[in-house]
C-alpha cells in the first residue's frame, strides 16, 4: 500500500512539475539582465521599464482586455439562456441541434471554427460592406467560442439546483420571468462568475480565432507576443507573461475567496430557513 501511495506522490510531483517548472523559468528570466533569454547574467528590471514605453504592447494589451471584457459578458449572458432552456425544457422542437450546435465548438479545432468564420464574414460584407475585420469580427468569433463553454458551466450548476425553489416561488404568486431573475439567478451567482473568468480568459489568451478574423490596426496582445517569439526570444515578452500570470493568479485567488464565501453564506442561509421552519 506505501509503495502505491509514493508512486502516487511521485506521478503527481512530475505532474505538477512538468505543469508549473515552465512558468516559473519565465518568470525568473523575465528578470535577466542579458538579451539571450537562456543565459543568466544579473538582475534587473529593465524589460518591465520598457513595457512602458512599448506602444504595440499596450494597444494590444488594451485591446485584448476591451475584447476579453466585451466577450465573457455576452458569452455568459447567452449562455445562461441556453443552459436554462436546455436544463428546463426537455422537450421541444430543435433541442437537439440547439444542444448538438453548442457543444461543437468544444471539440472542434480554432482553425475550422475561424476558418469558417471569415468566410462567412467576407461574404456578408460583400453583400452588406459590413462588418469590418476588426474589433466586431473578434468579439463574434470569442462569443461563438465563448458562449460554449459557458452554457457547460452554468447548465451543471442549474443541474444540481433544486427545483423545489422555483416551485415554491411560483406557489407563492410569482410569474415566471420573476422566477428567474428573483430564484434561479440568485442561486447560479457562483457560476456565472466561473463563467465569466472562464471566458473571460480564453478570449484574453486567443491567438488563433484573433488572427483570422482580426483586420488592419487591430493587434491583440497574444498576436504581437507570437509575431515577436517567431522573429527571437525577446526578454520583453517574458516580462508581459509574468505580468499576466500575476493578473490571472490574482483574479483566481480573489474569485476563489469570493466563491468559498458565498457558498458558506448560501449555506448558513439554509440552515436558518430550515431551523425557522421547524416545527417546535
Amino acid at each position: 500500500m506505501n509503495r502505491y501511495r509514493i508512486f502516487g506522490r511521485a506521478w503527481m510531483s512530475l505532474s505538477y512539475a512538468f505543469l508549473y517548472v515552465p512558468i516559473l523559468v519565465l518568470i525568473v528570466f523575465s528578470f535577466n539582465d542579458s538579451r539571450r533569454s537562456m543565459i543568466w547574467s544579473g538582475f534587473t528590471l529593465h524589460w518591465y521599464q520598457d513595457l512602458v514605453n512599448d506602444a504595440e504592447i499596450i494597444s494590444g494589451f488594451g485591446l485584448s482586455l476591451q475584447i476579453a471584457v466585451m466577450t465573457a459578458c455576452s458569452s455568459v449572458v447567452l449562455g445562461t439562456f441556453a443552459a436554462f432552456v436546455l436544463n428546463r425544457y426537455r422537450r421541444f422542437n430543435g433541442r437537439t441541434l440547439l444542444s448538438g450546435m453548442l457543444s461543437a465548438p468544444l471539440v472542434m479545432p480554432e482553425v475550422v471554427i475561424g476558418l469558417s468564420l471569415l468566410l462567412m464574414l467576407v461574404s456578408v460584407q460583400r453583400m452588406f460592406g459590413f462588418p469590418r475585420p476588426g474589433l466586431l469580427t473578434m468579439w463574434l468569433g470569442h462569443t461563438l467560442l465563448g458562449i460554449a463553454y459557458s452554457t457547460v458551466v452554468i447548465q451543471s450548476r442549474l443541474q444540481e439546483m433544486s427545483k423545489s425553489y422555483e416551485e415554491a416561488a411560483m406557489d407563492l404568486g410569482c410569474r415566471p420571468h420573476q422566477v428567474f431573475f428573483l430564484v434561479t439567478l440568485p442561486n447560479i451567482t457562483q457560476a456565472l462568475v466561473s463563467a465569466w473568468l472562464l471566458t473571460f480568459t480564453l478570449s484574453l489568451d486567443d491567438v488563433v480565432l484573433s488572427a483570422f478574423l482580426t483586420g488592419p490596426g487591430y493587434s491583440t496582445m497574444p498576436i504581437i507576443i507570437f509575431s515577436r517569439a517567431r522573429l527571437g526570444l525577446d526578454p520583453r515578452v517574458n516580462a508581459i507573461a509574468t505580468l499576466t500570470i500575476l493578473v490571472v493568479s490574482a483574479g483566481v485567488i480573489l474569485s476563489s475567496l469570493y466563491l468559498a464565501r458565498a457558498e458558506r453564506l448560501r449555506q448558513k442561509q439554509i440552515s436558518l430557513a430550515v431551523q425557522a421552519g421547524a416545527p417546535d
